[in-house]
């Protein structure tokens, strides 16, 4: 198997090398990652100028380049620029969970999304909380194994999997939850300001959502889609056209 493995946390960010580690096992292992960190980049990539991209010793086993850009640049120049086809493409893990309307600032599952534009077979995104990637590791077997046992790839080509700091539970096929952070603007002065964050989630002990799944002990796995159409209401507009 061909594995791709990226990340937003920047390519010598401990999750990234974990997971490298891990891979291994799977297979050939080749990393294209950001030369810096790239948190809450969602899908940006850049049109405008030039960019490095260069090999990185990164440890033995595994080809890796570092790139300065974006997640999802990494996405696109190891399958456009390097021109292969990968078996499974993994982005994390994510130093910070991913959960809810988050995702969509996420330039971890961003990733999986832009693997998942250029016809990559498989794609997943795998985030644990800021202060869990320890915890977090030895867990990795057992989601593999929940993939394969139920074959989740057969089922569908692209997923975002969330590990709790403390995992009492099990595994959960989750749904998209609502709003797990906000933020405010603070002023630092001299016309700048920086936004604050805050957890505005609120636990209604739905276990179908991914939020309220995680923060309960357990890992959630969420299938995912590119396809932002709302299929109910076209289907009522459709009959205007009848």
């Amino acid at each position: 198997m061909k594995i791709l493995i990226t990340n937003d946390d920047g390519i010598f960010a401990p999750g990234i090398r974990e997971l490298a580690k891990w891979a291994q096992k799977l297979g050939d292992v080749t990393v294209v990652a950001p030369k810096h960190e790239q948190s809450a980049k969602s899908h940006a990539i850049n049109i405008i100028g030039e960019f490095e991209v260069k090999p990185v010793a990164f440890m033995p086993g595994v080809r890796a380049f570092s790139v300065d850009s974006t997640p999802a640049d990494c996405i696109r120049y190891a399958l456009i620029g390097l021109g292969e086809q990968f078996d499974l493409v993994l982005s994390g893990i994510n130093r910070g969970v991913n959960l809810g309307r988050d995702i969509v600032y996420s330039g971890t599952v961003a990733a999986i999304f832009e693997a998942n534009c250029l016809g990559a077979r498989a794609a997943i995104a795998m985030s644990t909380e800021f202060t869990s990637l320890e915890r977090a590791v030895p867990h990795l077997d057992e989601v593999w194994a929940y993939f394969e046992e139920h074959k989740l790839l057969e089922c569908h080509d692209l997923y975002n999997v969330n590990i709790p700091a403390d995992y009492t539970e099990s595994i959960r096929i989750t749904r998209q939850g609502g709003a797990y952070y906000s933020d405010e603007f603070v002023s630092t002065g001299e016309n700048m300001v920086r936004q604050s964050g805050m957890m505005v989630w609120r636990d209604a002990k739905n276990f179908d959502l991914d939020c309220d799944a995680v923060m309960n002990g357990y890992i959630s796995i969420t299938p995912l889609t590119l396809q932002r159409v709302d299929r109910d209401v076209y289907a009522k507009l459709k009959e205007l056209n009848q």
